[in-house]
C-alpha cells in the first residue's frame, strides 16, 4: 500500500504537509479534481499505484480551501471525498469540500459567548413591485439593534441574508461592541433579488431607491440611529454586493461615509463596471474603504487594481488579502478586520 493511501486512511485528506496540500482518490479510475487553489479549473490527479491516485499542490500555511470531486468535467456530478467529511454549502445549492492548512485559523467572533449581551433582530417583509420585481416585489428586511440606548450609525447590508444567517453578522457585532473594538452599530439586512440579483446588483440605481425609499424609513422606524451627519453610515456587500458597496458610497457619500467591500466584482470578463470610471474621473468624496479579497479567486486582479487606484485617488482606503477562495467563510473570518477599521472607536 503506497504510504499516501495509508495516511489518508489514518489522518483524512487531504494530506498536510508544511506549505503543501496532497489530495488522495482510491478508485479504478480518478474523477476530476477542481479547487479554489485551482480557480476551479481542473487539474489531473496521477496514478501511484494500482487503484490509487493523488495530486499535490503548494500553500501558504494559513490557507483555507475548499473543493470537489466531479464526474466527468466541473459541470459534471459532485463526488464525496470518503476521507474527508467536511463540507460547506457553496450558496448554489451545493456543497464542497474544505480544509485549512496548520496555520488557519477560523475567528471565534462568531460564537455566542457567554456574558455578552446580545441585540434584537426583526424581521420585516416588504412589498414593493417596483424595487422588488425579481423576487415577485416581496423581499425580506433584518433589522439589528444593539444592546444600548444611545442613538448608534447604521450598516447597510445587501446579500443581507447571506450576511444574517451565513457570516452571523449579528453575533460578530455583538461580540465586538461587547469587547468595546468598535463602537455600537445597527444594521439593516435586505435579502437579494435572487435570480435578478446581477442585476440588481449592477450598479443599480433602482437598488439605491430600494434602500432611500424603503429600507431606510424602517430602519429609522425601528432602531435608535442617529442621523449620517453626525456619524456617517456604512455599506456591506461581498463580490457583486461588494461592487454595489463601493457603488453606493459614491453615490449616495452624504449617507455612507464607511464602505466594506468584500471581493467586489469591479470587473467582469474584460468589462469595467461603472465605479472604475467613477474613480477616475469623478470628484473624490468623503470615504472610509475597507476592501479585502482572496488570492485564490478570479476577481483578485481587478480587486488588488481597484485598491491602488483608491490610493492613488487619495482615498483613505485599507485592504487585505488572504490565502482563501470567493466563499462566506473567509468573508465572515474577515468581518471584524473591516468593521474595527470603519467602525474602531
Amino acid at each position: 500500500m503506497h504510504k499516501f493511501v495509508r495516511r489518508a486512511l489514518k489522518e483524512g485528506t487531504p494530506l498536510i504537509d508544511k506549505g503543501k496540500a496532497t489530495f488522495v482518490w482510491e478508485g479504478e479510475t480518478a474523477p476530476v479534481l477542481a479547487g479554489d487553489f485551482s480557480h476551479w479549473q481542473p487539474v489531473t490527479m496521477e496514478p501511484i499505484e494500482a487503484g490509487a491516485f493523488a495530486y499535490t499542490v503548494n500553500l501558504p500555511n494559513d490557507a483555507y480551501i475548499e473543493y470537489s470531486y466531479f464526474v466527468g468535467s466541473t459541470t459534471g456530478e459532485r463526488l464525496r471525498d470518503p476521507h474527508n467529511k467536511r463540507r460547506t454549502s457553496n450558496g448554489m445549492g451545493k456543497y464542497n469540500h474544505y480544509f485549512r492548512m496548520k496555520d488557519a485559523k477560523h475567528t471565534d467572533l462568531v460564537r455566542a459567548k457567554k456574558g455578552v449581551q446580545r441585540g434584537t433582530v426583526t424581521e420585516i417583509k416588504l412589498v414593493n413591485p417596483m424595487f422588488f420585481g425579481g423576487t415577485h416585489g416581496k423581499r425580506r428586511l433584518w433589522l439589528y439593534q444593539p444592546p444600548v440606548e444611545q442613538p448608534v450609525p447604521l450598516l447597510f447590508v445587501w446579500d443581507g441574508n447571506d450576511y444574517y444567517r451565513r457570516a452571523k453578522l449579528t453575533t460578530v457585532l455583538d461580540n465586538l461592541i461587547a469587547h468595546g473594538r468598535i463602537r455600537p452599530v445597527a444594521a439593516a439586512m435586505l435579502e437579494n433579488g435572487k435570480a435578478a440579483r446581477f442585476v440588481e446588483y449592477a450598479c443599480s440605481e433602482a437598488a439605491l431607491g430600494a434602500f432611500q425609499y424603503e429600507v431606510l424609513p424602517l430602519a429609522q422606524q425601528h432602531l435608535r440611529l442617529c442621523p449620517p451627519s453626525e456619524q456617517s453610515y456604512g455599506v456591506l456587500g461581498a463580490s457583486m454586493g461588494g461592487l454595489m458597496a463601493l457603488y453606493a458610497g459614491l453615490r449616495l457619500s452624504a449617507t455612507f461615509g464607511r464602505v466594506f467591500s468584500q471581493s467586489g466584482a469591479f470587473v467582469l470578463d474584460g468589462y469595467e463596471m461603472p465605479v472604475v470610471s467613477m474613480v477616475k474621473h469623478q470628484p473624490k468624496v468623503d470615504l472610509k474603504i475597507w476592501l479585502d479579497w482572496g488570492q485564490y479567486e478570479d476577481l483578485a486582479a481587478c480587486n488588488r487594481q481597484m485598491a491602488a487606484l483608491l490610493k492613488e485617488k487619495d482615498y483613505s482606503v485599507n485592504y487585505r488579502e488572504y490565502a482563501g477562495g470567493h466563499n462566506y467563510t473567509m468573508w465572515r473570518d474577515d468581518l471584524w478586520r473591516g468593521l474595527e477599521y470603519l467602525f474602531g472607536k
